[in-house]
């Protein structure tokens, strides 16, 4: 049995400042057969999940972190035999890999030079493909893609299967006293049935257990999470915060809403894309809410370009997608990039360049059915305007008593960077808006 050269590949630098990164699952096992640019793990960061490909072919001897774990950027991530083409024996019994000798780690130049998928490799590599494996007699199989779990690094109890050692928590058990009848000592589902039953047998006819309080669940912050509590975390302790509001009638705006879906139903505008656009506008009028604060300079830094943020709740939990040059846009453009932006945050695609950046966010907090909020500003940011769902209410037309659908803005505003006269100015241009959009056409 020969072995080829020796290659470790480690975690990539993310970009963004990233430092970490989550392993999601994994999509190749030891013994498989890589490609270049072949996707090999998920990983989640504190912007998004993302697949890592191997920027050079040949078969996994190792992978080091299991599936949950957090590793650091430039830690081990995949060992591979770039000598081996699947066609050499390598297992002395099926399932059972020889480890080979390591060679001391290479540098990694003569691969892809990818980094992440999505970010410059061939829209083709993206493509799972099948790999080959060998079976105890030397002959070449194949097997599909999917996620496995890791090998045990050294000093782990070796446990292949994430449902083995789920099932070992469930019942309480310490993998680590549980004797594994696998090759290499692996822990098997047999073996922590049979110490589950063991364990039950022993426990029989002794006195029932004195109960005990129960501990709360405890439930770790990671990826984006996070990143949005140590953000929230910072706006509260540093921004000296204030909050304005008005109710404004909605009438117009759902009218025009209406009118512009009419005209062109391939392209719908929707309320939060018309705020959006109006907002815009507003911040050309009112520039200091489109700026930084510099706490350690004492300086506010406005911004000449729009990066426009807005809330979006995920499974991930909250984030904030940037539309960048939201200056540039449309309602219905900025309706386009509002759309696809939370789709892609939803299904965990979104890249980390489009979650950074923002100079000012929206909320429409009113898709939860509440009428009005006093959202947090998101750090580094100065404001952040909200809206309400738009309910009707009774309201005063002339001197008539009438329902309307109306609709509650919000804006929180870091008072460093404005009074509360250039807050409110900005907050009652945006009602006007809603209010009279028919004055704003030729800017919409």
């Amino acid at each position: 049995m020969s072995q080829g050269p020796f290659r470790e590949f480690a975690l990539p630098d993310l970009g963004e400042g990233l430092t970490e990164a989550e392993i999601v699952r994994w999509l190749v096992a030891v013994g498989d057969t890589v490609t270049v640019d072949q996707p090999v793990v998920e990983v989640e960061t504190a912007k998004a999940v993302v697949e890592v490909p191997c920027p050079f072919a040949g078969r996994v001897g190792a992978l080091h972190g299991a599936e949950g774990e957090v590793i650091p950027v430039g830690a081990p991530l995949i060992g591979v035999d770039t000598g081996a083409q699947g066609t050499e024996g390598g297992f002395d019994e099926p399932g059972v890999v020889v480890p080979a000798a390591r060679p001391a780690a290479e540098d990694a130049s003569g691969g892809s030079g990818a980094v992440l998928v999505g970010y410059g490799p061939r829209e083709e590599t993206r493509r799972r493909g099948r790999t080959r494996r060998l079976d105890a007699g030397g002959a070449s199989r194949t097997t599909a893609s999917g996620p496995r779990s890791s090998p045990a690094a050294p000093g782990r109890t070796p446990v292949v299967s994430p449902l083995v050692r789920r099932l070992a928590r469930e019942h309480g058990l310490d993998v680590g006293l549980i004797e594994g009848t696998g090759g290499g000592g692996l822990v098997l589902r047999r073996d922590v049935e049979a110490a589950i039953v063991a364990r039950h047998a022993a426990e029989v006819g002794a006195a029932p257990p004195r109960p005990r309080r129960a501990e709360g669940e405890r439930i770790a912050l990671r990826g984006a999470q996070r990143t949005m509590a140590d953000r929230l975390s910072r706006s509260r302790r540093e921004i000296p915060e204030a909050t304005v509001w008005v109710d404004a009638d909605a009438s117009a705006l759902l009218a025009l809403r209406d009118d512009l879906n009419a005209a062109d139903p391939d392209r719908p505008v929707g309320v939060l894309g018309l705020v959006a656009r109006f907002c815009v506008l507003g911040l050309a009028r009112f520039p200091s809410l489109n700026a930084q604060f510099d706490g350690e300079r004492g300086e506010l830094v406005r911004f000449s370009h729009v990066a426009l943020g807005f809330a979006a709740q995920t499974p991930r939990g909250l984030v904030v997608p940037v539309v960048p040059d939201a200056h540039l846009l449309s309602a219905r453009e900025l309706s386009a990039a509002v759309r696809e932006r939370t789709a892609a945050a939803r299904s965990g695609t979104l890249t980390p360049g489009l979650l950074t950046g923002g100079t000012f966010t929206v909320n429409n907090y009113g898709v939860f059915g509440v009428d009005g909020s006093a959202a947090i500003i998101n750090h580094p940011e100065v404001a952040i305007l909200g809206m309400g769902r738009i309910v009707k209410r009774p309201w005063v037309s002339g001197d008539e008593l009438v329902a309307r659908p109306v609709v509650e803005l919000t804006l929180a505003f870091d008072h460093r960077a404005c009074d509360g006269a250039e807050a409110g100015g900005f907050l009652r241009f945006v009602a006007d808006c809603v209010e009279r959009p028919q004055l704003l056409l030729g800017d919409l």
